[in-house]
């Protein structure tokens, strides 16, 4: 059984805001596995947002324009 790694805190910060702008992405009518491919395929840029301190939904507002 492998073992369980622990995540940074700035990682486990990202995790979170991807989470909240998955959540801004589908309130503008993507489904959730949208959103999820979209961060997944688009993850450079969004780790750019997230360093340059963007919010969740600026990120979002960013990505859908």
């Amino acid at each position: 059984m492998a073992k369980k790694e622990e995540l940074d805190e700035e990682t486990r910060e990202f995790i979170q805001w991807c989470i909240e702008v998955e959540g801004f992405l589908v309130a503008a009518g993507a489904t959730v596995r949208e959103a999820q491919d979209h961060i997944e395929e688009q993850i450079d840029w969004f780790t750019d947002q997230f360093c340059a301190a963007l919010t969740p939904e600026e990120a979002a507002r960013e990505a859908l324009a």
